[in-house]
């Protein structure tokens, strides 16, 4: 994924910052605990798309 892409995207809920977990493609939101799934280098950033991330999920 491309470096500036990731320095501008924000999470669509609370605005904050987004960590990117290339193992499992994933733009993950710390504060709001959802994971933004990252589709062909292309992230979906739709809070009906996202994936709750549980309890023992590191963040």
């Amino acid at each position: 994924m491309d470096k500036r892409l990731l320095d501008i995207l924000v999470c669509p809920v609370c605005k904050g910052s987004l960590r990117y977990h290339r193992d499992v493609q994933e733009l993950v939101c710390k504060a709001d605990r959802l994971a933004f799934a990252v589709r062909d280098d292309i992230p979906v950033m739709l809070e009906e798309e996202a994936r709750s991330l549980r309890e023992e999920e590191e963040v």
